[in-house]
């Protein structure tokens, strides 16, 4: 049992490593066409992706630590969760006092390649989602979200090139991702609580 537990840590970490190095490489992406456009939600996602990076880095070394520690990082972690969401609203007020559209075109490409890296992380991260417990809540809920976000940030690009031209559909999706955020990190925050009760 043990030998089989020690097999799939070290598989996992090999995911998060994997993980973390997409988003990082993505992050510098989306973060150079956010500032060229002018893009909330990009920002918010941009802001997301190296923050997914820095967890994912984080795990990749915290998981051969004890399970108390893994819990004390897993709290950690839920603070970091709402970092994102924090740096989106200071974005979305900028942009509520300058409502220019970002270019549409750019927005819904930018957030198909954020959405095809974001679904290969679920993907990878699913089979270990309820593995040593909020460390790998962390990684899956953010690619998950993630996901949900790029699939916002497309929508908003398509409607502002064809339906409204206006920087709402952008603002809306962005305040959506910091919401989304806040959730995981409740969710990280009480698994990690719970694993904490359970040692004690």
């Amino acid at each position: 049992m043990q030998y089989e537990d020690d097999v799939r840590d070290r598989g996992f970490r090999r995911v998060v490593l994997l993980v973390g190095l997409l988003n990082f490489a993505y992050f510098g992406i989306e973060f150079a066409v956010a500032l060229s456009i002018g893009s909330v939600s990009l920002f918010a996602d941009s802001v997301d992706f190296l923050e997914d990076a820095s967890v994912n880095f984080l795990i990749f070394f915290a998981i051969a630590w004890s399970a108390r520690n893994r819990a004390r990082v897993g709290m950690a972690l839920a603070f970091i969760l709402l970092v994102p969401g924090l740096a989106t609203l200071w974005t979305a007020w900028d942009k509520f006092l300058d409502p220019v559209p970002p270019q549409p075109f750019a927005l819904t490409i930018t957030g198909v390649g954020a959405l095809a890296i974001n679904l290969a992380c679920a993907l990878m991260l699913v089979a270990y989602r309820h593995h040593s417990g909020s460390l790998t809540k962390a990684a899956f809920l953010s690619a998950r979200n993630d996901a949900l976000a790029n699939i916002g940030i497309v929508a908003a690009g398509l409607v502002t090139a064809f339906v409204w031209r206006s920087a709402w559909p952008d603002l809306i999706v962005g305040l959506a991702i910091a919401v989304m955020n806040a959730d995981a990190a409740r969710a990280v925050w009480t698994a990690a609580r719970e694993e904490q009760r359970a040692q004690a």
